[in-house]
């Protein structure tokens, strides 16, 4: 065993990756005796945990490595992980020989292995990692991020995540509810659940299961008694049924934050993106969580320039947006991805295009979080504590997710604090301890 080694490890990308980094640093330090170190100088180890949704992380990871090389003590071993991992495979060593290994991301629980065999592409998109019991590591000692499946069985035809992470299997029930007492009772208060499609939950299960959906699931966690706050990412859309939404709105444990991802506004863009639901579903969804829900606030995600995407397609994106004025925006422009149908659409949009509708898109939104700033002074929210920030401050987050800061010390953390907000931003906001 390797006592006293240093391990560095950079993660790209979503939540998802977050997690899974936490598992290869359990693996590491249970099995293998490395300690973390934010120093990549002085590290035995180095791992980047990538990200391959859009094109610009892809182009940058080489001559990162590279850099990496440079930087390295003599002797420290450099392994690549995750999605560009799982699609790059064997490419990453011959683009850079100075890389010692190569880890998918269906393939985490192999990390001890890969460390002790040079050369080694574990990139099995097959493998099976729903019942591996994982070490215990959070990030945080304050919130959870807890697994509920892996992979994806969807096929949107933008969307390289199959190809890298597999076909979708769910994580038996039983092992989640486990991880999340384990995890409420040693303080982390808030559970985290993650899956490509969360909502999704109970499809398919590696051996004999119940049959269980992920509104079972929401009633099983929040039955743990130390847990008070239950988030989750990412929803999809077409499984957003009545019953989920129902549970949404009534149980006082799941925060009160949903995450649409819409893509697209436009039916017809939808269609040839695969996903499933129609612009009037998207917005009957929408307009029943508000209903149901006040105060709820609704996050998404959106690609313009799709292949095909006219004027008309992108002005019902932008309606879309002044409906349901969403409380968060992820916006990018549509990026060709290896292994995906769109990649060969005809009909692709000009970059300067794409780059025009960005603009319009976000600008419009930024818009409209400056009229919510206004609406938000003066609001009372309850705020979980998680972080300490520079200036003396404290942050954490409402029920309905909003970033709020306010002065404060350790005491704070760890603890939900009604807030006054004094000071509202875009994105983050400065409040007081309502005594």
């Amino acid at each position: 065993m390797a006592m006293g080694k240093k391990f560095y490890i950079e993660t790209l990308g979503c939540a998802m990756n977050v997690r899974d980094s936490e598992h290869m640093i359990a693996e590491l330090t249970a099995k293998e005796g490395y300690v973390p170190t934010e120093t990549l100088e002085e590290a035995d180890l180095i791992l980047i945990n990538t990200c391959s949704v859009r094109e610009k992380p892809v182009n940058k990871l080489f001559s990162e490595i590279g850099v990496f090389n440079k930087r390295k003590k003599e002797g420290a071993k450099i392994g690549v992980c995750g999605c560009t991992a799982s699609h790059l495979g064997e490419e990453i060593i011959k683009r850079a020989p100075f890389v010692d290994f190569v880890l998918g991301a269906r393939n985490v629980s192999k990390i001890t292995k890969v460390l002790h065999t040079p050369g080694a592409v574990e990139v099995d998109i097959d493998y099976d990692e729903s019942r591996y019991a994982f070490g215990d590591f959070r990030s945080s000692p304050y919130k959870a991020y807890v697994n509920i499946s892996i992979g994806c069985d969807k096929k949107c035809t933008f969307c390289i995540v199959p190809h890298t992470r597999g076909e979708e299997i769910s994580i038996p029930a039983e092992l989640i509810v486990q991880e999340a007492r384990k995890a409420a009772r040693s303080g982390a208060k808030e559970i985290f659940l993650l899956g490509q499609n969360v909502n999704n939950y109970g499809r398919r299960f590696s051996g004999d299961h119940p049959k269980t959906s992920f509104t079972d699931l929401l009633k099983m966690v929040s039955e743990i008694e130390e847990v008070e706050r239950i988030r989750f990412t990412s929803p999809h859309p077409l499984h957003m049924d009545d019953a989920f939404l129902e549970e949404f709105a009534r149980n006082p444990k799941i925060c009160k934050s949903m995450h649409m991802p819409l893509q697209s506004g436009s039916s017809r863009i939808l269609k040839a993106m695969k996903r499933g639901y129609t612009k009037e579903w998207f917005l009957d969804r929408a307009a029943k969580l508000r209903d149901m829900v006040p105060g709820v606030s609704i996050s998404t995600d959106v690609i313009v320039a799709f292949p095909g995407e006219t004027e008309a397609d992108f002005e019902e994106t932008m309606e879309v947006l002044e409906k349901v004025r969403f409380e968060q925006m992820f916006s990018f422009k549509y990026s060709p991805r290896p292994l995906t149908p769109a990649q060969s659409y005809e009909d692709q949009i000009p970059d300067e295009v794409g780059s025009a509708r960005l603009a319009r898109l976000q600008g419009r939104h930024n818009e409209i979080l400056d009229a919510m700033k206004e609406e938000r002074v003066g609001q009372v929210h309850e705020v979980y504590f998680e972080e300490l920030r520079p200036g003396g401050m404290v942050a954490g987050r409402s029920d309905n997710n909003m970033l709020i800061s306010v002065p404060g010390s350790e005491e704070l953390l760890g603890r939900t604090v009604k807030v006054r907000i004094t000071e509202a931003g875009r994105t983050s906001h400065r409040g007081e301890v309502v005594a």
